[in-house]
């Protein structure tokens, strides 16, 4: 029988704020940035860019082209990119991805390329199939002795009646279904829906009806309306995916034939380009029917210029596939070798990838700006800060950086709590500054004290 109890206040769900789960958009009206809107603040410029970015890519003219945004360390250059991807729609996949874990896989730096660029490339399968679906008023399981214990039952069949509100029909079930029946712990009075197709039963909740037979004002299962209609149905079924986890189902069908079933087979981390080809078709094939939609998504590569020429040229090869996500690289380089040559080029790229690239450029923020934005983080963690702790904090992060006053928050918090407020003051500020210093005074402290190590 469940249980109700209330949970002490010392118990809570653990949550994590991520650095930009506050970015929903990139704040436009029309093509003009608004000043703070979608979680984003000021880069007004930057944003405007993106959203023409974002137009032509809706209208299918951004082919063969890609993204590069160049600003200083902690000016919003990953929340540019996934104000992006929040812009193009629902379902649309964002990949981030740092230059440096090219490096650091066990497989062929062309193989992770290929299988990340593959998971930033969505599509949406739409599934029309024929099921039955309503409330159970009869449920009789047949069983019979285990073959191997005759002191234990087994179910060996069903059979079950289901009815909405205008019709009812009575069906019966193999040993599959009776077992998926115990196992769900359908009863009388459940909504479920069977697909014949697939074999599956799936109980969808309780149904209203029977909670008001059995006067219930609480229960901890879900509660649904009966359907309307016949009890056979089509029903559409939305199914979003990536091409790469496509994949990945289709190598585990294509390893699980007869000869790995009786001499074995090792699992592969690469994916053999003929099982692509097929799963290229696949889509190719669904879109064309009408079932399926494409969601060119988002790949972010940060710190491009850590990437050598083979990477790059790659890249530049797959921004002319058919096939191809939204490629944006994000650097705070300027000139500098290209990893693998003697060449020195704009931002560690080669000049024939530049020429493709349409570049977006992010600015410090101004000290409104910074107060703005810790105003939305804070919000967003749950944290309140008195108006004199506010101001402090923007003096730090306008000394300092945005994101060590950020970094600040968290801990100041605490200090708060112990302290018996509920708003952080600026002795609270004051008290984790001392303690948690910033990259110009750490570096000071160990210029003060190295020579008594380096001499």
């Amino acid at each position: 029988m469940t249980k109700l109890r209330e949970i002490p206040e010392s118990i809570k769900e653990w949550e994590r704020v991520s650095a930009h789960s506050h970015i929903t958009g990139l704040g436009l009206h029309g093509i003009k940035a608004k000043p703070v809107a979608d979680g984003m603040v000021g880069q007004t410029e930057a944003r405007e860019a993106a959203g023409l970015v974002v137009k032509l890519i809706k209208e299918g003219k951004f082919g063969g082209r890609a993204v590069l945004i160049v600003g200083p360390p902690g000016t919003g250059k990953t929340a540019l990119a996934q104000a992006i991807a929040r812009e193009l729609g629902k379902d649309v996949p964002f990949v981030h991805l740092a230059a440096s874990e090219i490096f650091s896989t066990d497989i062929r730096k062309t193989e992770f390329l290929t299988q990340t660029l593959r998971k930033a490339i969505g599509a949406r399968i739409h599934e029309i199939r024929k099921v039955y679906e309503g409330v159970v008023k009869e449920l009789e399981i047949e069983k019979a002795p285990h073959p191997y214990n005759p002191y234990q039952q087994i179910p060996v069949s069903a059979k079950i009646k289901i009815a909405t509100k205008d019709e009812s029909k009575k069906l019966s079930m193999d040993q599959s279904f009776a077992i998926q029946i115990l196992q769900q712990g359908i009863e009388n009075g459940d909504v479920v829906q069977i697909d014949p197709e697939i074999g599956r039963i799936v109980k969808l909740g309780k149904s209203e009806e029977s909670l008001k037979e059995k006067s219930y004002d609480l229960t901890s299962e879900k509660v649904v309306p009966v359907p309307k209609g016949e009890v056979l149905k089509e029903k559409e079924f939305v199914y979003p995916v990536t091409l790469h986890s496509l994949d990945l189902a289709f190598a585990r069908r294509a390893e699980s034939d007869i000869f790995n079933l009786f001499f074995g087979g090792r699992e592969s981390k690469e994916i053999d380009a003929e099982i692509r080809q097929q799963v290229d078709e696949y889509i190719k094939n669904l879109v064309e029917e009408g079932k399926c939609e494409l969601l060119p998504g988002v790949i972010f590569i940060d710190e491009v210029s850590m990437l050598d020429i083979e990477t790059f040229a790659f890249l530049n090869r797959a921004m002319e596939q058919e096939l191809s996500p939204i490629m944006i690289f994000a650097t705070n380089r300027g000139m500098t070798t290209v990893r693998g040559t003697d060449i020195v080029s704009p931002h560690g790229i080669p000049l024939d990838l530049l020429d493709r690239l349409l570049i977006i450029n992010t600015k410090p923020y101004s000290r409104e700006e910074i107060k703005e934005i810790l105003k939305i983080r804070a919000e967003k963690e749950k944290i309140k800060l008195e108006d004199e702790a506010l101001e402090y904090l923007t003096d730090i992060g306008e000394r300092t950086s945005l994101r060590h006053a950020i970094q600040l928050m968290a801990p100041a918090y605490e200090v708060a709590k112990e302290n018996k407020r509920e708003k952080i003051a600026k002795e609270d500020l004051v008290f984790v500054e001392e303690r948690f210093v910033d990259v110009k005074r750490s570096v000071e402290y160990m210029k003060s004290i190295e020579e008594r190590f380096l001499k």
